[in-house]
């Protein structure tokens, strides 16, 4: 068996700049609607003291990955993080195993890229105010990732107190982005991105042509951060029609007629219709998960 190289949190990272891995998820978009890759429902094993592990495979004709990942809650009270895991990529010939990235921050990447997709595809412009609802993790990664690609922009940040959206503030001020703490959306901010594990909607305004909603947060059918108000009111686009069906808290609970609902591959392939009020939804999957180990591979020396 031949070494495989197994690549720190930081060494992933730097294998997964943005605009590289926009460019492959792109690719594997058209791939999976196409049935090119194949990246069934995520399996879900209970783990002791409350964690799950979650088993994500895919596989397309030039390479295939298999995503294990920890996430145990009770690890807050151990001073470890909640979420451990791993990204092993195969040869799709041979079934080789080649490298191994850190889960954690594949998932973090890959994730803030899908938003930064939304952005380019879903905007008419460039945007020039954002706000980020929520201070956690995931907001940590599409900070990080408006800042390559959209040095200067100013972003509004709501956290859950405003004492927690300066702490957001003050921790990213090395960022090239003009931060400010907020406890509402700025009323000219051409896009929204929601980033909370809420139960409960965090973003409730009247839809409206102009301003993007991006919905990352709520991954389960319990979990939901946009008012169903503004989804009824609003063309709805999601990353995974099939994933979304099954984890996508926010239009579960909005009784979302899926016969209306449109999919990323088809905004990327054909363009969106900028004059509606637009939400796009992300709820992940494996698939995203093989673009981003294509990006590693090609950086891989």
């Amino acid at each position: 068996m031949t070494d495989v190289l197994v690549h720190s949190a930081q060494q992933t990272a730097d294998l997964l700049d943005f605009p590289s891995l926009m460019a492959c998820l792109a690719t594997a978009a058209g791939e999976l609607a196409a049935g090119a890759i194949a990246a069934p429902e995520r399996q879900v094993v209970p783990m002791p003291q409350g964690g799950v592990m979650l088993s994500m495979p895919a596989a397309a004709s030039d390479l295939c990955i298999h995503k294990l990942v920890n996430v145990v809650p009770g690890n807050r009270t151990r001073k470890l993080p909640t979420i451990h895991g791993v990204v092993t990529a195969y040869d799709g010939a041979s079934g080789q195993a080649l490298f191994v990235l850190d889960g954690p921050t594949v998932t973090a990447r890959r994730t803030a890229a899908i938003s930064m997709l939304g952005l380019a595809s879903f905007l008419a412009a460039a945007p020039q105010r954002i706000a980020l609802i929520g201070t956690g993790a995931q907001a940590d990664g599409h900070a990080e990732a408006l800042a390559a690609l959209y040095p200067g922009l100013d972003v509004a940040v709501i956290g859950r107190s405003p004492d927690k959206a300066q702490a957001f503030v003050s921790r990213h001020r090395h960022l090239p982005l003009a931060l400010t703490a907020g406890t509402a959306v700025p009323d000219d901010a051409q896009a929204v991105m929601t980033l909370t594990t809420s139960s409960t909607p965090v973003y409730g305004e009247a839809a409206r042509p102009g301003r993007l909603v991006i919905g990352v947060g709520a991954f389960k059918p319990d979990l939901a951060e946009i008012a169903p108000a503004t989804l009824h009111a609003s063309q709805v686009y999601v990353d995974d029609l099939h994933g979304a069906r099954h984890e996508a808290g926010d239009l579960i609970q909005a009784h979302t007629d899926w016969d209306q609902v449109k999919t990323l591959s088809s905004a990327l392939a054909g363009g969106v219709p900028f004059d509606t009020p637009i939400v796009f939804k992300s709820v992940g999957c494996a698939a995203w998960d093989l673009a981003a180990a294509r990006c590693a591979q090609s950086k891989i020396k």
